[in-house]
């Protein structure tokens, strides 16, 4: 099966579309395809191409037809209305004492759904809204809400890294992102430090946690004991990255950094009871010898 991917915003999600023998397409085409919201123009990414494997059994939906000049005319003429449906959805939802932040509009290709984006705290009574909004457009009116992520992307900003943020440069969907991956990064727990423009978790923090994981797997853990020429010592954090260790001497209270073969594991937190050989990073590389009592 020949299919394409298309996507119908600069940052949005690319799907699958199939394109029958006759049809010639190529990347940057304008394209009519229909959506489970109607007819939409959307933009060709890529070549065609031959779908094959699992994706092979994927049901697709037909491109319709290559976007003429009239459909080029209308979606202009929609995009051109956008900016004063804003408008006027924020004066009414004034008027009807709704406490919502209005993200934007758009208009299906044929103009038979105007379909317009918000976020609010909470569930949102608009039925009084949409009736207003319906006397102006004669259209069928959809008000979808959307969460805080899709609000901070509609928006747009700088991040704390000094950058335009991801969710406007990259980023095409969110993915889950916990306190646990912060752990897991030694990662300053501070929600100032942490949050995004959204409120959210940063997601940058979910970038690195497949590698962090990783190295973790088998190298020293907080709370374990070793041992090295300066006697028994609690280690209380681990470098991942630089593969250091900080230790708490427990004969004398000081303090010390150690490298992979610089100490022995004597005990392990998660189990003391347990005797292991030898403990690894992802590298291959030997963290420290196990430690064995007779």
């Amino acid at each position: 099966m020949k299919a394409v991917r298309v996507k119908f915003k600069n940052l949005g999600k690319k799907y699958y579309f199939s394109v029958n023998n006759k049809e010639r397409l190529a990347d940057g085409d304008k394209v009519v395809v229909n959506t489970i919201r109607g007819l939409e123009l959307g933009f060709v990414v890529g070549d065609v191409f031959n779908l094959q494997g699992i994706d092979a059994d994927m049901e697709l939906k037909d491109i319709v037809r290559k976007a003429t000049n009239e459909d080029i005319k209308h979606y202009e003429q929609n995009k051109a209305m956008e900016p004063k449906i804003i408008e006027d959805t924020k004066r009414l939802s004034k008027k009807n004492n709704l406490e919502i932040k209005i993200l934007g509009a758009e208009y299906t290709l044929d103009s038979s759904k105007l379909i317009i984006y918000f976020e609010a705290e909470g569930r949102v009574d608009f039925r009084e809204l949409v009736k207003d909004l319906a006397e102006i457009y004669r259209t069928r009116i959809e008000l979808r809400q959307v969460g805080s992520r899709d609000g901070a992307k509609a928006f747009g900003g700088i991040g704390p890294c000094g950058l335009i943020v991801c969710c406007q440069t990259f980023i095409t969907e969110f993915n889950n992102v916990s306190v646990k991956m912060a752990k897991n990064q030694n990662l300053s727990l501070n929600p100032v430090k942490i949050s995004g423009n959204c409120g959210k978790l940063l997601c940058c923090i979910n970038y690195e946690d497949e590698l962090y994981t990783e190295l973790r797997k088998n190298a020293p853990e907080v709370g374990d004991i070793v041992t090295d020429e300066h006697g028994d010592a609690k280690i209380l954090s681990v470098d991942v990255l630089n593969k250091t260790v900080k230790v708490k001497y427990l004969e004398n209270d000081g303090f010390g950094f150690l490298k992979p073969g610089e100490f022995e594991i004597k005990e392990r937190k998660r189990d003391r009871n347990k005797n292991k050989e030898v403990a690894k990073d992802a590298t291959g590389l030997e963290w420290a010898t196990r430690k064995t009592t007779s």
